[in-house]
């Protein structure tokens, strides 16, 4: 590799220092899971919709589904309940109590079951004095809610930013780090800290770090192609101040994948799972897995597409260039791997073609690149001195590259594909 190439690859790989995480021994990659909330939402009503209401039964159908079909080995652990799974008051003793009706077991029961599945449950509460569909809030009863949680043997923490004083958000968020980490049990800590601070004021991503292990920035994802844009916008926007944060132990969240509903085409459901890898963003599917479509289950289950979100370097990617309508984002991976996504912007006419010349990252290529395609379908490329790809509209193309040299200690690379790097994360 030439010097100018070797200096290239030090600062992108490097380009920014890490913030300390937080020391939990948790999330040392992006977590991945299912989610209840941009596809339930806050369906309470059993007695009319019993399969979809947001209830024990739901989210041990989806464990069941998660455990039987491929999910929980492609790497998908926790299932997460959202709002509304609580009583509107605390029992007697002032601690979180489930709705009787619908979760008649009890949160405890339902963490058995899930477990008995090979997974992980998740549980939500919020910061301040109520949750944001009105039920109870956790401020001033941190130190309970937190042992309540372990109690019950929850494995991750999901802490909303509702009905709170934004000044007082730092101690809230802080002091539930705190309490959750005395409990003695592991509970993953995903925060929306900085989603609720940035209309007043830059939120403190060093803090945010040491406290959390995943963080929200930006509105909630709705199952539109607008939606999963203005979240890529936001986060090219401001990716000079939120990636130096993440890395293994604590990530930013660009909130749920709707892989899988309604509102996507198949070139935008792709373009959303390219991203959120590139972006090391965590995998917390909102959808209906009992009845989801071939396509997109095999989407989400895309081993070659996990192994990048999963990349142990834990390196966040971010957006390299805009080009004639195409964006390009590029994330470094380990042993000097490169992924690249080129997105082409444009929702009009048919499929456009983009030369990976014009990715900063092909600077790496000195003079050759091992070119692995990964989306919109598979294909081993192989060493390659330039390459072009064709995208649709609002679809990406996903891509490995692996930098090659001719000198002789590095003919041994030369016939290394992507799907074997992958027995090396």
């Amino acid at each position: 590799m030439s010097l100018t190439a070797s200096v290239w690859m030090l600062f992108f790989v490097g380009l920014w220092g890490r913030t300390k995480p937080l020391d939990n021994g948790l999330a040392r990659t992006p977590t991945m899971g299912w989610l209840h909330w941009e596809r339930f939402m806050c369906n309470t009503n059993c007695d009319a919709d019993p399969d979809n209401c947001i209830s024990e039964r739901l989210y041990m159908m989806m464990a069941d589904v998660m455990a039987a079909e491929g999910w929980r080995e492609a790497g998908y652990q926790y299932v997460c309940i959202d709002d509304c799974w609580m009583s509107k008051s605390r029992d007697a003793g002032g601690r979180l109590q489930a709705d009787p009706r619908r979760f008649p077991g009890g949160i405890k029961k339902l963490a058995d079951y899930v477990h008995s599945k090979g997974l992980k449950l998740g549980i939500y509460a919020d910061v301040g004095t109520s949750t944001c569909a009105g039920y109870p809030g956790s401020l001033a009863h941190y130190d309970t809610d937190a042992q309540t949680f372990a109690e019950w043997e929850v494995d991750l923490l999901k802490f909303d930013g509702c009905s709170m004083d934004t000044t007082l958000l730092e101690e809230g968020y802080v002091n539930m780090s705190k309490a959750l980490n005395r409990t003695g049990r592991p509970i993953l800590y995903s925060c929306e800290w900085p989603l609720y601070e940035w209309p007043s004021q830059k939120p403190n991503y060093n803090t945010i770090a040491e406290t959390c292990n995943q963080w929200r920035n930006f509105a909630d994802a709705y199952d539109s192609w607008s939606s999963v844009k203005s979240i890529l916008d936001w986060t090219a926007t401001h990716q000079d101040i939120i990636v130096p944060s993440a890395g293994p132990g604590g990530w930013n969240d660009p909130d749920m994948l709707v892989i899988g509903n309604f509102g996507l085409s198949r070139d935008q459901q792709e373009s959303q799972m390219a991203l959120w890898a590139i972006m090391a963003a965590p995998l917390l599917m909102s959808n209906d897995l009992r009845s989801i479509c071939r396509h997109s289950k095999e989407l989400l289950q895309n081993r070659h597409i996990i192994a990048i979100s999963q990349d142990e370097l834990g390196k966040q990617g971010y957006r390299t260039a805009k080009v004639d309508h195409f964006e390009v984002w590029e994330r470094p991976l380990s042993q000097g791997w490169l992924a690249i996504a080129v997105l082409n912007a444009l929702e009009i006419g048919g499929p456009r073609r983009f030369s990976l010349k014009a990715a900063p990252g092909w600077k790496t290529c000195t003079p050759l690149c091992n070119i692995t395609q990964i989306l919109p379908q598979y294909e081993e490329v192989g060493v390659q001195i330039g390459h072009q790809v064709s995208v649709n509209p609002s679809g990406t193309a996903l891509l490995v590259i692996m930098p090659i040299s001719m000198k002789k200690h590095d003919q041994r690379f030369l016939k290394m594909q992507w799907s074997e790097k992958q027995t090396l994360l």
